[in-house]
């Protein structure tokens, strides 16, 4: 399988190439030693200084002051794979937390089936957020020292639950 390409670029003025080659590494390391062998998905993440600078083969991860209206969540307005991160004071985590389920989901619109979280519902359809169920900073780690995000693997949708089964990272 050939690897998936994004890039990582700020719209945020204050945010130099150092700090996105440093968070972007991490986030590359995650991917690579955590969250590729799992998912079985291969990416390469590189951080750009301007969207002029980015290859057309990319996808695009793009750090800014707010979600863009009409982003549509995990794609671009040309309907190309693209993430949007929020910059806040740990945007590692939200730029991990969306990076990921960029690549596990590249237009947000896979469905899978498990268990409902009501009773008696029986199995439904689940949108493949593999961060949302585990976003909270509480559930996140450290990558080079950068936080980056908690992710679910695909045996969270097991219809019954196994010790020693890894159900998130």
């Amino acid at each position: 399988m050939l690897p998936l390409n994004v890039a990582l670029v700020s719209e945020v003025p204050d945010v130099e190439i150092a700090e996105l080659n440093r968070i972007g590494a991490a986030i590359q390391k995650q991917i690579t030693r955590d969250f590729g062998p799992i998912w079985n998905i291969q990416a390469n993440l590189s951080a750009f200084v301007r969207l002029e600078d980015i290859p057309v083969d990319y996808w695009i991860a793009t750090l800014c002051y707010g979600i863009p209206e009409g982003s549509g969540g995990h794609s671009d307005a040309d309907g190309r794979p693209a993430a949007f991160i929020e910059w806040t004071d740990n945007w590692s985590h939200t730029a991990s937390h969306e990076i990921l389920e960029m690549l596990a989901d590249p237009w947000g619109k896979r469905l899978i089936a498990g268990p409902s979280v009501k009773p008696d519902q029986g199995r439904v359809e689940y949108l493949v957020e593999v961060c949302d169920p585990c976003q909270s900073s509480e559930c996140a780690y450290t990558v080079n020292g950068e936080i980056v995000s908690d992710f679910y693997t695909p045996n969270f949708f097991d219809t019954v639950s196994a010790e020693g089964v890894r159900y998130c990272f």
